[in-house]
């Protein structure tokens, strides 16, 4: 069969770009060698925030009696937590067959491989192989958990986030290796249903692309729970015990061993670049990322590369935007390229953490003269009657011109109030327009106003 366009993964960058290119008039396709929605929809984004909303359940009714209320016998039933995260997962991808049908889009099942002349052979479960022609091809193989020589993953002691996903029992113990999103949701998930936790971390602070501020609150707050957090430090050697697993741990002050029940290795991402046809096609890579133009073709005309397999941030929402942008492009449509300046960033541990632009370091080492504003939730009415008084809101603006370079949150729902920055930022913004614009009161994202008054020296409210 001949498409215009065949796009080769259903994450939320493929699935994206294949629904864009049906509402263009495209005769679409798209390859999935498992489940539709990807990573993101079946092993990522969305059960894990299910995962993640049962342990803040948990957290309100252990935490009742600060509200007024008297609660007994509460237990975490870690086998049902499992069954309601893959249940949301799978409900989410009966959603994308349901919009692949709405769209006339045909899905492939199989392993998809780009031949010369553009061909798109399909593997199916059974080894069948069959020939798709298209015009243009869009590859959107997303990545999987990037493996340590010396932390290879057995799926039973030393995990990925797969398997912290669907483990059959709940560890005593976990030693969490990397502190990304990743490694910090799933530290603040099974440390609230009782599993003993040690985040160790590589760099000298937790979440350590996040500002330095940021990163030291979410540090304090965790500390605070009880996690134990080991920075500056790393896995060295794992040795599976009769009980566990023995980790050898490299600190400052030497090699500390530690037991454990599992090991979670957090350790970041790897492209799926594997089988794909690149090198006979002469597709070229670097450093395992396919090389795009700033429309997301590759040196090959027609073939075409979006989400984690190229560098730019691994996140889903910029997938999808690449997709979207991609496909527009193909259709001659006047199109923007993606400012990866203002892209926001969210992590959904408690508290949450979400940024956008320039932390205060990097605006500085731009060449920035900065004001910088924070407001503590801690001054915050609403945080107050919430029960949610962790955190602040850090805004950082340009002195000359009031340009809004970037805000940091850390606090409850902050995942929620990024966008206003976001678009702000897009609307080139100034921080007079942004404390000038009257906020409602009470409410949060109060303190976004709240933190700007204070860079320009007008705070009321601290």
């Amino acid at each position: 069969m001949n498409y215009d366009i065949i796009v080769i993964g259903s994450g939320p960058g493929g699935y994206v770009a294949a629904i864009r290119a049906a509402q263009l008039g495209f005769k679409t396709a798209i390859v999935e060698k498992e489940n539709l929605g990807g990573v993101c929809l079946n092993w990522g984004c969305i059960p894990t925030k299910a995962l993640l909303k049962s342990a803040q359940v948990f957290e309100y009714i252990n935490h009742a009696a600060d509200y007024g209320i008297s609660v007994k016998g509460a237990q975490a039933n870690f086998d049902e937590m499992i069954q309601r995260s893959r249940g949301v997962a799978d409900g989410m991808s009966k959603g994308i067959q349901f919009l692949m049908k709405k769209n006339k889009i045909d899905v492939l099942e199989g392993y998809g491989k780009i031949k010369r002349g553009k061909v798109v052979e399909v593997t199916a479960k059974d080894q069948t192989k069959k020939d798709y022609l298209s015009k243009h091809i869009i590859l959107a193989t997303g990545s999987k958990t990037r493996e340590l020589p010396n932390l290879k993953q057995n799926g039973e002691t030393i995990i990925g986030y797969r398997e912290a996903m669907t483990l059959k029992k709940q560890p005593k113990s976990m030693i969490v290796v990397g502190s990304g999103a990743i490694g910090v949701e799933f530290a603040y998930f099974y440390h609230s249903i009782g599993t003993e936790v040690t985040i160790v971390e590589f760099a000298e602070q937790i979440v350590p692309r996040e500002d330095a501020d940021i990163s030291k609150e979410l540090g304090r707050v965790f500390r605070k729970k009880g996690i134990q957090i080991m920075t500056s430090a790393s896995v060295e050697k794992v040795t599976a015990t009769a009980k566990g697993c023995e980790v050898e741990i490299k600190t400052a002050k030497g090699i500390e061993v530690k037991q454990c029940d599992v090991v979670l290795s957090a350790v970041g991402i790897a492209s799926n670049l594997e089988n794909l046809g690149l090198e006979e096609l002469g597709v070229k890579t670097e450093k395992g990322k396919v090389v795009v133009d700033g429309y997301y073709q590759t040196n090959v005309p027609g073939i075409y590369a979006i989400g984690d397999i190229i560098d730019t941030p691994a996140l889903a929402h910029v997938a999808s935007a690449e997709g979207i942008t991609c496909v527009e492009k193909i259709a001659g449509m006047h199109v923007e390229t993606i400012d990866y300046n203002n892209i926001p960033g969210c992590t959904y541990c408690a508290p949450e953490i979400a940024s956008v632009g320039y932390t205060e370091k990097a605006a500085i080492d731009a060449g920035y003269k900065i004001k910088v504003g924070k407001f503590p939730f801690s001054a915050s009415g609403k945080a107050s009657a919430a029960g949610a008084k962790e955190g602040f809101i850090k805004v950082i603006y340009d002195e000359k011109y009031g340009e809004l370079l970037g805000a940091h949150f850390i606090g409850a729902n902050v995942t929620e109030m990024i966008a206003e920055i976001v678009v702000a930022r897009k609307l080139e913004t100034t921080g007079h327009e942004i404390l000038k614009a009257i906020h409602p009161h009470p409410t949060m994202s109060e303190a976004i106003m709240e933190a700007t008054a204070m860079a320009y020296g007008e705070v009321i409210h601290l």
